[in-house]
């Protein structure tokens, strides 16, 4: 990180790496542990350069990193805090925010 930045420019970056559907189940994904580009193709059905994209997005923030393993890459969390991080968005609190989303509306 550039110095003379607020952590809360870092921190907005992270939450705008999660807030991709896809970087989501990207990141689900890797909870089991590492992951070729190939299987997660494989297992979301985005094609290949979106994953790649996803994926370096997901590098820049430092949520994960990557290894070459012969002419693949293999990809994994760098910390497994942020799985913290992304549970913390638990369904009462979800529920909780769209009702008074909705609440508002009316």
């Amino acid at each position: 990180m550039k110095q003379g930045k607020k952590p809360e420019v870092f921190k907005a970056k992270v939450f705008k790496a999660l807030s991709d559907p896809a970087r989501l189940e990207i990141i689900e994904l890797l909870r089991g542990g590492g992951k070729y580009v190939s299987d997660i193709v494989k297992k979301t059905g985005v094609v290949q350069p979106a994953v790649s994209r996803h994926l370096k997005i997901l590098k820049e923030c430092g949520m994960v990193e990557e290894s070459k393993v012969g002419n693949k890459r293999l990809y994994k969390v760098t910390d497994a805090r942020i799985f913290k991080v992304i549970n913390s968005l638990d369904p009462n609190l979800i529920e909780g925010l769209k009702k008074h989303v909705l609440e508002r509306m009316v």
